[in-house]
């Protein structure tokens, strides 16, 4: 059922974008369907959120509509499979997906830093990653690049998956089980740590120096969008950047704008302000040119995953991104 309603709206935008070349600029917005890892109305994709509500990607003639799929190596699948044009994920994906002949590639990375925390409560005893072996983490899923960064960040302590119990309990679950005390950490995006918090765990993070140094998200684009329709790619990574620069100029306005676009956010406009300074701090920050995909960091992830056999063949670096929708005054102002 989602593959065929993917498949509609994807015959659609390409339509729709004939239509807009045809007529000009004052034809009808061109409809473009984004996938998203988890549930649209999740703060980590408050960006692309905010964007929207704000009008930006109505600015770039563009109207997006956003669907849940299962997880970033889900999200980079369908759009490989043509079912969509765009998507997002981690920015790591395209190394999984590359090395099974899945043609998508990032087009923008939002932040330096890493998406992916490790959290444990702060009376577990576990100051390490080593203090992981034998317990119970919990991630959203196992088709999910977070997944893959938190079996990373185990390695990088001679650790693997068999040494721990890892369970896959969706975008809720995973800080509910925590919190709940059911497990003794969670590879976690800044939204489930503040969820814990409120939920009454006292939460520390593992150092970044111990987790592995995957990437932030990242907007994919499948080989033929960026070839064919650059100019809908550049729009959907220029609005969207818009939306993060926002939560970067002012985290607590950033709030209030998405509570107005989802409204079960209404009253809890704090409690997201606390989530965005958490992703101002360790993603967005330290970017010079926002979006901008630096190569060395991503050979550096894309080795790593090759050397420890995470994926089994090795994709080309150049496969795995394009700066050419970011590197622009515009994107750097």
């Amino acid at each position: 059922m989602l593959k065929s309603l993917l498949q509609r709206l994807g015959r659609t935008a390409t339509v729709a974008l004939g239509l807009t070349l045809a007529h000009g600029a004052l034809a009808a917005p061109v409809e473009v369907t984004y996938l998203l890892p988890a549930p649209p109305n999740l703060p980590a994709f408050a960006p692309w959120i905010i964007a929207k509500e704000k009008g930006y990607y109505a600015a770039q003639n563009l109207n997006l509509t956003f669907i849940a799929a299962k997880g970033g190596v889900d999200v980079a699948k369908q759009i490989g499979a043509g079912n969509a044009l765009m998507g997002g994920a981690i920015g790591d994906t395209p190394i999984v997906v590359r090395a099974n002949g899945i043609p998508v590639r990032a087009v923008a990375v939002l932040g330096s830093g890493g998406v992916t925390l490790i959290a444990t409560p702060q009376n577990a005893g576990i100051k390490a990653i080593g203090d992981l072996k034998g317990k119970t983490l919990t991630v959203m899923s196992y088709s999910d690049t977070t997944y893959y960064a938190l079996l990373a960040s185990l390695r990088k302590a001679g650790l693997s998956k068999s040494d721990v119990d890892i369970q896959a309990a969706g975008p809720s679950g995973v800080w509910q089980l925590f919190s709940a005390g059911k497990a003794q950490a969670m590879a976690a995006v800044p939204d489930w740590v503040i969820n814990a918090e409120d939920a009454g765990v006292k939460v520390q993070l593992i150092p970044r120096e111990q987790i592995f140094e995957s990437m932030a998200q990242a907007i994919l684009a499948s080989d033929t969008a960026i070839r064919d329709q650059p100019e809908l790619v550049r729009g959907v990574v220029q609005a969207t950047l818009q939306g993060m620069r926002d939560i970067i100029q002012d985290p607590r306005a950033a709030a209030l704008t998405f509570a107005k676009a989802v409204p079960t956010y209404a009253g809890k406009e704090d409690a997201l302000e606390r989530i965005f300074k958490l992703y101002v701090e360790h993603v967005y920050a330290g970017q010079q040119v926002l979006g901008r995909i630096d190569p060395q960091r991503l050979e550096q992830v894309r080795q790593f995953y090759v050397s420890e056999g995470i994926v089994s063949q090795e994709p080309r670096l150049d496969d795995l991104y394009t700066n050419q929708f970011i590197d622009s005054p515009v994107a750097a102002q």
